[in-house]
């Protein structure tokens, strides 16, 4: 989903730092509620496997380069499912970061850009499993559907915002318009298989059940309702 460098570019950039800065200080909050349940080494800890986990995702999984953006796995909605939001967004965020400073540091102009797009669908996710799971339905007992309409609100929403950055930097011309568009369907094809990743790795936490009060997972992960 990274933004490929000179999409953005000069005065054009300061707008993703608002937007960066908005999705950062809802992610204190979401954070400041996992410490407030749990403490902060819970948070850190967390926190930590996110950040490993992002970093897996965007250097060990296959990535390719669509228009004008890459197509990652980056199971968002499974970062939210199994550490919860607060845990999930840092992960993002400095996973994002520590990519980029190691790996792509061509990247990292666009970082703003790319860490809105990141945390702003992760905000979705985590207001559409309020509403669509029912509050007696722990996360390791999620159907399909529910899977997949987490998925899909959060890879939608990255879409979404490539989309929109790409317009704002370049415009509405032809060749810009195929590449968003191109990129469009290439990354919803990830909403095909992250449900099943999903459904994977709550079964197998399903079968992990001494995590649960552990601390390094969710509370919603095992409890009906927190």
């Amino acid at each position: 989903m990274h933004i490929e460098p000179g999409v953005v570019v000069g005065a054009k950039l300061a707008l993703s730092y608002a937007t960066a800065a908005g999705a950062a200080a809802y992610s204190l909050k979401l954070c400041a509620d996992t410490m407030r349940d749990k403490g902060i080494v819970s948070l850190v800890a967390r926190s930590a496997m996110a950040v490993a986990a992002v970093f897996v995702f965007f250097e060990i999984f296959p990535k390719y380069p669509v228009g004008v953006s890459e197509v990652h796995f980056i199971l968002g909605s499974t970062l939210f499912l199994i550490l919860g939001a607060g845990p999930a967004a840092v992960g993002l965020a400095l996973g994002l970061l520590v990519q980029g400073m190691m790996f792509a540091p061509a990247d990292l102009p666009q970082y703003f850009v790319n860490v809105t797009t990141l945390l702003v669908p992760l905000f979705a996710v985590s207001a559409l499993a309020k509403r669509i799971i029912a509050p007696d339905t722990a996360y390791v007992d999620l159907s399909y559907k529910q899977a997949l309409a987490l998925s899909t609100a959060y890879q939608g929403g990255v879409v979404t915002w490539v989309a929109f950055w790409a317009l704002f930097g370049q415009g509405f011309g032809a060749a810009n318009l195929a590449a968003v568009g191109a990129f469009g369907v290439s990354y919803m094809l990830v909403v095909l298989v992250e449900p099943l990743i999903d459904l994977a790795v709550l079964g197998a936490a399903k079968a992990m059940r001494g995590l649960d009060g552990s601390g390094l997972v969710t509370d919603r992960l095992y409890q009906k309702s927190i």
